[in-house]
Parts: structure tokens; sequence; C-alpha cells
């Protein structure tokens, strides 16, 4: 991709390397029109009253490592937006598992576009399996290193991700050395009732076990926080203002029990409990016989329905009569959930301890099980972990957690509306997060919002709006996620309007940049009317 940047008597061209815009064909940055205008093919979005012009061309590129890095932007403090602080996440694979830097190009003009913008800063992804790949304790940050220099050069802050999780799309495994364990002992995964293995992360029956070469997932996961802390240690408290600890699949505290998600996001089965790799068994069967009930530690429930069937498919989930609601019923689900909350409770626990001595605030993600909320038994909540149903409050403990690590609690699905769901999914992501933003504040956890999706509906933006302002303020609104879709003429014009109405809300126009400055942070010196080719 090559983005060309035109002032009002000259022209700097920069051929980034973004191979995902392949479908744009101009972006410019023009501060002599008092429009913007997204060129894609033949046809052409327009804002009015932006002060900016945007032309994207798409050129071949491949990764490279950005051992060039931008000037350094503007020095000036970002405003935060309503009193909400708001970032961007950058792409999922934004370095490579060779540790270079993707798209670096066309990051770094991205960076320079948000913070035209007046975004405050954006979200970094930091692989487990990228940093840790070849041997146990052998780290190389170098791409996110550069990367965080190229924010911090933006004049950007920075909320790290750190992922002890995998990926299937884009395709980022779980460290090589602990991928060769998993093949002679697939155990260390979670498994289904089938004894098919979610590779993607550990079992968190194996937290406390030495099965990483004799050492448990526990502290190999604390010294990579501390090579971390090492590594990055002139960014933390500047430029590096969050971390976020991976706490499951997607970095997520809950059990991989839906394990692909149904068009536009929404989750049409109930998923599985996933508690039959042998160290699971083994705690359940514990656990059994110490209540004795030896026979209830046997398995996960005979008489559940599998991933994607519905709830009244078999008996366990079943509103009136179902299992969940009998003596074995609760014992399970009590015992399931309490596994998930004393892993969350150890990671947090951990994370919270090794950032202690910086300003860097710690954050944990939980998800949003909002599919069959409006049934008695919320099946889906149940096999990802939370007990959660018409008669208990499932999220009242996970609240205590963050509280006793001092832990800010990350919602998704900010962008989400009953209204917009399938009818026969008896969804309601607006009342599981009304519930658990109440027990929120009973216990004092701060919350911080990103969304499902890459919105392009009018309707995804004014749910985030109504969700992250007013009385329903959070600390922190994390967009999710820079790429071809989040620049893109049926998205980014959306996008601009959303934040331009943020700042509305919480800037005199007075206080907003004067368009020569903010197209000077964006450009670089177009007198040298440079021309940079990616390798």
């Amino acid at each position: 991709m090559e983005v060309s940047v035109i002032g009002s008597s000259s022209q700097a061209k920069i051929c980034t390397s973004w191979s995902e815009l392949s479908s744009y064909r101009e972006i410019r940055f023009c501060n002599f029109q008092k429009k913007v205008s997204l060129l894609h093919n033949t046809k052409s979005t327009r804002w009015r009253n932006s002060g900016l012009s945007f032309t994207l061309n798409a050129v071949q590129s491949s990764p490279v490592r950005s051992d060039r890095l931008p000037r350094r932007g503007s020095s000036s403090k970002p405003k935060s937006l309503d009193g909400v602080r708001v970032f961007v996440g950058l792409p999922l694979d934004a370095v490579s598992d060779c540790n270079t830097v993707n798209h670096a190009r066309a990051i770094a003009a991205g960076l320079r576009a948000l913070k035209l913008l007046g975004i405050d800063g954006v979200e970094l992804p930091v692989w487990w399996g990228i940093v840790e790949k070849e041997s146990m304790g052998k780290y190389d940050w170098s791409g996110y290193l550069v990367l965080a220099e190229m924010i911090q050069n933006a004049g950007l802050k920075l909320h790290v991700s750190l992922c002890s999780h995998g990926s299937k799309q884009p395709k980022i495994p779980l460290p090589e050395w602990v991928s060769r364990i998993g093949d002679s002992e697939p155990s260390i995964y979670h498994a289904d009732r089938s004894g098919n293995h979610y590779r993607e992360c550990l079992s968190l029956a194996v937290d406390e076990v030495p099965v990483l070469n004799g050492k448990t997932p526990v502290q190999v996961y604390q010294e990579f926080l501390e090579s971390f802390k090492s590594s990055f240690s002139h960014f933390l408290g500047s430029t590096i203002t969050g971390v976020t600890v991976g706490l499951g699949p997607d970095g997520e505290l809950r059990y991989p029990s839906h394990r692909q998600l149904a068009s536009h996001g929404t989750i049409l089965g109930v998923g599985e409990f996933q508690c039959y790799d042998k160290n699971m068994l083994k705690l359940l069967k514990e656990k059994a016989e110490a209540t004795g009930n030896p026979l209830w530690g046997l398995g996960g429930p005979h008489d559940a329905p599998s991933y994607d069937q519905s709830p009244n498919s078999n008996h366990f989930f079943k509103d009136n009569g179902g299992s969940w609601d009998s003596p074995y019923g609760d014992f399970f689900l009590s015992w399931y959930s309490s596994e998930l909350l004393s892993h969350g409770d150890r990671l947090l626990s951990l994370a919270s301890t090794s950032f202690s001595d910086t300003s860097v605030t710690v954050h944990g993600k939980i998800p949003l099980m909002h599919s069959w909320y409006k049934t008695r038994s919320h099946p889906s909540e149940l096999t990802a972990g939370f007990y959660n149903t018409v008669n208990r409050d499932g999220y009242e403990a996970v609240a205590e957690m963050f509280a006793r690590s001092s832990c800010k609690m990350i919602l998704p699905g900010m962008d989400l509306s009953d209204k917009h769901q399938p009818q026969e999914s008896l969804s309601s992501p607006e009342s599981i997060l009304a519930q658990i933003r109440t027990v929120c504040r009973k216990h004092g956890v701060e919350i911080s919002g990103q969304n499902s999706v890459v919105s392009k509906a009018p309707h995804g933006f004014e749910q985030i709006k109504k969700n992250i302002s007013g009385e329903s303020a959070v600390d922190l609104f994390t967009y999710q996620r820079m790429g071809a879709d989040f620049f893109s003429p049926e998205h980014f014009p959306s996008f601009t309007h959303f934040i331009r109405n943020l700042n509305q809300l919480g800037m005199f126009s007075d206080d907003l940049p004067e368009e020569e400055e903010v197209v000077e942070s964006v450009l670089l010196n177009s007198e040298s009317n440079t021309h940079m080719q990616a390798a």
C-alpha cells in the first residue's frame, strides 16, 4: 500500500507494507480542503467538516524489519474523549512469527491518523508463542520493542496485552517447545467429551503441575512477566500505561467451551464442558470423593448437549426439571466454576504483584456469554465456567477476585444490543452487561470496554457511545481492531464521525488541534519528497 501525503504545495509518499489493505486505491491527507474523501475503485465517500482527505494506493509488499523508525510526533498530551480514554487495537499479527514488524509503514501511517483524530493510544497484542518461541527462557522482544518505539514517537500511549494463548486466525501457535510437550502429553490441554483437545491454551488444571520441562505454567508465566518488565522498563509508566494478563482462550477468563463462533460473532449453540483431560478429571474425582459422592466424579454431565445444539436438545439445561437445577448439577457447576476462579485468582495475583512497583495498571478480560441469557439455566455461561443462572449470581465472585488483586476488568461487547440479536438465541448482551457492571460497582472494580467486531452499522457506534459515556462511563475503551476492515470506506467514515461526536462531548472546540498542526504531525518532511519502498 502506498500512502500519498499531500500538503498545500508539496507531496511526500510513504510506501507501506499492509497487504490487507490491497483493496484500496488511494489515501490522502490534505490541509487545504475542508473535506475527507475515501476513494475505493470509482466510488467516493465523503466526510464534511473533518479537515482531512485520505487516499490509499495498494502496492505489493512483504513484512519488513523496521530499523528506520518514524520521526517523533507531537509531544502534546492526548485529550481523553468525554472523560474516557480511547485506544485502538493494533493488528493481531503486527509482529510476525520471526519477530519482524508486519505492515510497518502502514502502521506508522495509521498511528499518525489516530493521533490526528485525538485517540489516546493503542493496544498491542504480545504473543508468548513469538517471544519465547524456540526454548524455555529464551526471549526475543525485538519486534515489539520496535513497535513500542514507533508508538512513543507518534505521541501515543500503549496498552500491552500479554497473550499466553494461541490464535487460529491469524495462525499464531503456542511456543514451539510447549507444542512439542503437548504432542507427547496432550493432557496439558483441555479436552471435551469426545476427547478433542484445544491446543490454543494450556489446561488450567496444570497451573501448578510441573509439566513444562520441570516447571509449572505459573512459574513460566512469572518469568515471562519479569522478562517483559526488564525489557520494557524505559516504557513502563510513561508510554506503557496498562497491561492485560492472558487468562484463557482469546485472553479471556473462560473455558474453551465454544470452539467456533457463528457468523457475526453470535454463538448459537450452548457449547460443551471442558473437563475431560486427565488433570481435570483427577480434580473432579477428588472433589466428588471429598463430598461423599464418588460416582459424581467420573466425568461431566452425561445429559448435556453438544457444541452447536440448543438447550432443549438434551436434558441437562432444560428450563424446567433440567439436571442443572439438581443436587448433582449444583455440585458439578460449583466445582467447574471454582476451578476457573482459582485459575484467574492465581494469574491476576501474579500479575498484580509483578507490576506492583510500577505505575502500570493491570487488567483481565472476561467474556460476554450473552447467548441463551433469557433462559433459566444460562447454558453458554455455564459451559464457559460462570455459574450464573436465574437462581444464582455467578459474577459476584468474579468481581471479588478482581478486587482482591486491585485489577481492572475488561468487558467486550460494548457494541451489542438486544434488538440486533437473533431471536432464536434468546440472547441479551445488554442484560448480562448490566449485571456484571452492578457487581463491579459493588466491589469497586473499574471497568474497561471493548467492541466485539468492527462496526459497519451506525447502531453499533450508538450502542458503544451509550455504554461508555454518561452514567455508564468506563475508564478505558479500546476499539478493535486496526486493519483492512478498520480503514475500509464502509467503516472508517463512521468511526471518524463517532470519535468526533465524543470529542464534542468532552472537548471545547477551541481545544481541537489546528489543522496545520495535526497535518504536520502526520507528514514526514514534505520537502524531502521521500519515497520509501518496503523491502
